[in-house]
Protein backbone atom coordinates (compact mmCIF):
# COMPACT_ATOMS: atom_id res chain seq x y z
CA UNK A 1 0.00 0.00 0.00
CA UNK A 2 1.01 3.41 -0.82
CA UNK A 3 1.24 5.94 1.85
CA UNK A 4 -1.53 8.01 0.43
CA UNK A 5 -3.48 4.49 0.62
CA UNK A 6 -2.79 4.54 4.73
CA UNK A 7 -4.50 7.37 5.13
CA UNK A 8 -7.43 6.91 2.84
CA UNK A 9 -7.97 3.82 4.83
CA UNK A 10 -7.18 5.58 8.52
CA UNK A 11 -9.34 8.59 7.89
CA UNK A 12 -12.22 6.15 6.74
CA UNK A 13 -12.07 4.14 9.35
CA UNK A 14 -11.94 7.30 11.84
CA UNK A 15 -15.05 8.57 10.19
CA UNK A 16 -16.98 4.83 10.66
CA UNK A 17 -15.68 5.27 14.42
CA UNK A 18 -16.95 8.62 14.61
CA UNK A 19 -20.52 7.72 13.44
CA UNK A 20 -20.48 4.70 15.49
CA UNK A 21 -20.70 2.17 12.17
CA UNK A 22 -19.48 -1.27 12.12
CA UNK A 23 -17.02 -1.95 9.03
CA UNK A 24 -14.85 -4.81 8.37
CA UNK A 25 -11.12 -4.82 7.87
CA UNK A 26 -9.57 -6.62 5.26
CA UNK A 27 -5.57 -7.30 5.88
CA UNK A 28 -3.19 -9.78 3.54
CA UNK A 29 -1.43 -11.66 5.84
CA UNK A 30 0.49 -14.14 3.46
CA UNK A 31 1.06 -14.81 -0.24
CA UNK A 32 2.23 -17.26 -1.74
CA UNK A 33 3.09 -16.71 -5.89
CA UNK A 34 2.20 -14.06 -8.38
CA UNK A 35 -0.46 -11.90 -6.54
CA UNK A 36 -2.03 -8.62 -7.39
CA UNK A 37 -1.43 -7.41 -3.94
CA UNK A 38 1.05 -8.32 -1.10
CA UNK A 39 1.02 -8.63 2.23
CA UNK A 40 -0.15 -5.66 4.72
CA UNK A 41 -2.42 -4.41 1.84
CA UNK A 42 -5.54 -3.44 3.24
CA UNK A 43 -9.50 -2.75 2.58
CA UNK A 44 -11.87 -1.65 4.78
CA UNK A 45 -15.62 -2.67 4.24
CA UNK A 46 -18.14 -0.07 5.41
CA UNK A 47 -21.64 -1.00 4.37
CA UNK A 48 -22.92 2.97 4.50
CA UNK A 49 -19.99 4.02 2.11
CA UNK A 50 -18.19 1.07 0.12
CA UNK A 51 -14.94 -0.07 0.00
CA UNK A 52 -12.19 1.75 0.92
CA UNK A 53 -8.60 0.19 -0.49
CA UNK A 54 -8.42 -3.18 -2.00
CA UNK A 55 -6.68 -6.42 -1.80
CA UNK A 56 -6.79 -7.38 -5.54
CA UNK A 57 -9.86 -6.96 -7.49
CA UNK A 58 -11.82 -9.45 -8.94
CA UNK A 59 -13.69 -12.58 -7.71
CA UNK A 60 -10.86 -12.71 -5.30
CA UNK A 61 -12.07 -9.52 -3.60
CA UNK A 62 -15.89 -10.48 -3.98
CA UNK A 63 -15.05 -13.65 -1.74
CA UNK A 64 -13.14 -10.97 0.81
CA UNK A 65 -16.39 -9.12 0.33
CA UNK A 66 -18.82 -11.71 1.40
CA UNK A 67 -16.91 -12.45 4.10
CA UNK A 68 -16.86 -8.86 5.45
CA UNK A 69 -20.32 -8.80 5.49
CA UNK A 70 -20.61 -12.25 7.87
CA UNK A 71 -18.26 -10.81 10.40
CA UNK A 72 -19.72 -7.47 9.95
CA UNK A 73 -23.14 -9.80 11.25
CA UNK A 74 -21.51 -11.77 13.66
CA UNK A 75 -18.27 -10.31 15.03
CA UNK A 76 -16.39 -13.68 14.39
CA UNK A 77 -13.29 -13.03 12.81
CA UNK A 78 -12.60 -15.09 9.04
CA UNK A 79 -9.20 -16.39 7.77
CA UNK A 80 -9.94 -16.23 3.58
CA UNK A 81 -7.76 -18.40 1.13
CA UNK A 82 -7.75 -16.25 -2.12
CA UNK A 83 -6.78 -19.03 -4.80
CA UNK A 84 -5.29 -17.42 -8.32
CA UNK A 85 -4.12 -20.76 -9.87
CA UNK A 86 -7.07 -21.51 -11.67
CA UNK A 87 -5.95 -22.65 -15.51
CA UNK A 88 -5.81 -19.60 -17.48
CA UNK A 89 -7.67 -21.43 -20.09
CA UNK A 90 -11.20 -20.67 -17.70
CA UNK A 91 -13.10 -17.62 -18.12
CA UNK A 92 -11.99 -16.86 -14.41
CA UNK A 93 -9.83 -13.43 -14.13
CA UNK A 94 -8.47 -15.44 -11.02
CA UNK A 95 -5.15 -16.24 -12.88
CA UNK A 96 -2.15 -14.98 -11.75
CA UNK A 97 -0.88 -17.86 -10.20
CA UNK A 98 -0.74 -17.43 -6.53
CA UNK A 99 -2.64 -17.48 -3.42
CA UNK A 100 -3.89 -15.03 -0.80
CA UNK A 101 -4.50 -15.55 2.75
CA UNK A 102 -6.79 -12.62 3.95
CA UNK A 103 -7.49 -12.14 7.69
CA UNK A 104 -10.89 -10.51 8.11
CA UNK A 105 -11.79 -8.94 11.58
CA UNK A 106 -14.85 -6.66 12.56
CA UNK A 107 -13.87 -2.56 13.29
CA UNK A 108 -15.29 0.53 14.21
CA UNK A 109 -18.62 -1.12 16.52
CA UNK A 110 -20.56 1.30 17.56
CA UNK A 111 -20.11 1.00 21.09
CA UNK A 112 -17.11 2.52 20.27
CA UNK A 113 -18.13 5.75 19.47
CA UNK A 114 -19.69 6.03 23.14
CA UNK A 115 -16.68 4.84 24.88
CA UNK A 116 -13.88 7.06 26.43
CA UNK A 117 -11.25 8.37 24.62
CA UNK A 118 -7.51 6.91 23.95
CA UNK A 119 -5.81 8.01 27.28
CA UNK A 120 -8.75 8.72 29.43
CA UNK A 121 -10.39 6.24 31.60
CA UNK A 122 -13.78 4.61 30.89
CA UNK A 123 -16.42 5.49 32.89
Amino acid sequence: MTHEDDRSLAEALAEARRAGRTCALATIVATRGSTPRKVGARMLVDPAVGLVGTVGGGCGEAEVIESARRVIETGAAERVRVDLTEDFTTWSPAVCGGVMDVFVERVSDPSLAQSASPGEPEA
